[in-house]
């Protein structure tokens, strides 16, 4: 009987499927079919979770089905990282004007992504204070459990590297090995092979113009099928939002998002205020802040329905330059480095957050000057190689919490509400990497103002 049960819940999954294909076919827009397949997931999860509970042999079953749907959009937005890291910086460096640019973009860029992480990690240790959330103690059930013993493990590969030891992993030593994805800081680390490589190509294009040429002509065209590669999967978003969020729901505790959700929203307070200081930084360089959530919105709405930067950066990229004015070397170097140095929300807030709760535990003073000034050095510093599809957060909270001496079991308490605050988190990291690209373009003179002045144009993914 239960075998039945759950084959009628597979098939209703699929029908839904099949809704979302012919919406699809009837050429409704990505962003309401995204928005649309959030919903009915919402909602089809809870029908599940009240008609048999999340612990139920029928939900178990038939979110191991769903999961091959949801998990499998996932790994397809794994499997694109590491080429859209390469091609789009390597790119960067083919569409640079002139080589002098170099310099004044790379620091413009990092400065950016690295001042408003450490600003993203005051806000949020201030938020922890101001919802009194120091020292705060949660429940731990069987989900958490299991949780913080795989964390326990995942800290092994990092709770005893100090922070120049941190640093120095980021250096590529076998390069295809981080190709591969081997290491927890594989994506920076293929961001710096790919950086020696574009620099490579300037002293060539001085020395040997004919061979940088058609260096450039296989970049873009690499770029190009990339980004097909690209476009053909982000097709499955609405599916894999669907399946995600029907998995989401159908298996969370209520209970415990209930007990979490002073978190949830002194989060999410945390995030909305990153996002005015994001605000303030584009007013300081005389861009309206009205005209870039507008233009910004499409690509934002992606990566919160989706919770991947790198699943974004298509359409974060095409934003920068055909909707905001950026030059094409500084959309590139911003929306690349975005995905694995400095994202406000997953590698900003998020530790500096967990780092602020628990350290009451141990007997630290999170009012001290001291404490404050340490964790925002350490989040900020940490902030580099956070990859950009799932896993980022927990990987940056992990090292501030173990340079820090401060225990881990702190994320594994906060799984059940995990998925819900990492899409806001999401969106952060996104519009961080857009403000750089804005900001660093702004002052090397290159930004297009008739572009970013033009309401009309706006992108939306067609995918």
């Amino acid at each position: 009987m239960t075998t039945l049960i759950t084959v009628l819940v597979v098939l209703a999954f699929l029908a839904v499927l099949y809704v979302f294909y012919r919406m699809q076919t009837k050429h409704y827009k990505f962003s309401t079919r995204v928005f649309a397949a959030l919903g009915v997931g919402i909602v089809l999860g809870a029908i599940i979770q009240f008609a048999f509970g999340t612990q139920d042999e029928v939900t178990t079953q038939a979110m191991e089905w769903i999961g091959i749907v949801g998990n499998g959009y996932v790994a397809f937005l794994q499997m694109l990282v590491i080429p859209l890291v390469f091609v789009s910086i390597v790119g960067a460096f083919t569409k640079m004007k002139e080589s002098k640019q170099l310099g004044k973009i790379s620091f413009n860029v990092l400065a950016t992504l690295l001042g408003t992480t450490a600003i993203a990690a005051l806000i949020g240790i201030g938020t922890t204070l101001l919802f009194g959330l120091q020292g705060a103690k949660f429940t731990q059930g069987t989900a958490e459990t299991a949780r913080i013993a795989e964390l326990a493990t995942r800290q092994e590969t990092v709770e005893n590297l100090s922070i120049p030891q941190q640093i120095l992993a980021f250096i590529p030593r076998n390069v295809f090995a981080d190709f591969a994805g081997t290491r927890a800081t594989s994506t920076i680390g293929v961001v710096i092979f790919a950086a020696f490589v574009g620099v490579a190509y300037l002293g060539i294009k001085r020395k040997a113009p004919k061979e940088a040429e058609f260096f450039a002509n296989l970049i873009d065209s690499l770029y190009k099928i990339t980004m097909r590669i690209v476009t053909l999967v982000l097709r499955l978003t609405p599916y894999g939002v669907l399946a995600l969020m029907t998995n989401v729901v159908a298996t969370s505790d209520f209970d415990a998002i209930l007990n979490l959700g002073k978190f949830v929203l002194a989060s999410y307070t945390a995030l909305l205020i990153v996002l005015f200081v994001h605000l303030l930084i584009l007013v300081a360089v005389k861009v309206n802040p009205v005209n870039y959530l507008k233009k910004s919105f499409p690509v934002l709405s992606f990566a919160f329905t989706s919770r991947s930067s790198a699943g974004a950066l298509p359409l974060n990229i095409e934003t920068q330059t055909k909707a905001l004015g950026v030059d094409d070397a500084t959309a590139n170097f911003a929306a690349s480095f975005g995905l694995s140095i400095g994202q406000n929300g997953c590698a900003g807030v998020y530790p500096a957050m967990l780092a602020t709760i628990v350290a009451p535990t141990v007997g630290i003073n999170v009012f001290s000057l001291e404490f404050i000034l340490m964790l925002v050095a350490i989040v900020t510093i940490s902030s580099f190689g956070v990859a950009g599809v799932g896993g980022g957060a927990t990987f940056a909270s992990l090292i501030v919490l173990g340079s820090m001496n401060l225990p881990v079991a702190i994320v594994g308490l906060v799984i059940s509400v995990e998925p819900l605050i990492d899409m806001a988190r999401t969106a952060i990291n996104v519009s961080d990497s857009m403000v750089a690209g804005i900001v660093t373009s702004a002052r090397i003179n290159e930004l297009d103002r008739d572009v970013l002045n033009d309401s009309n144009l706006v992108v939306e993914e067609n995918a």
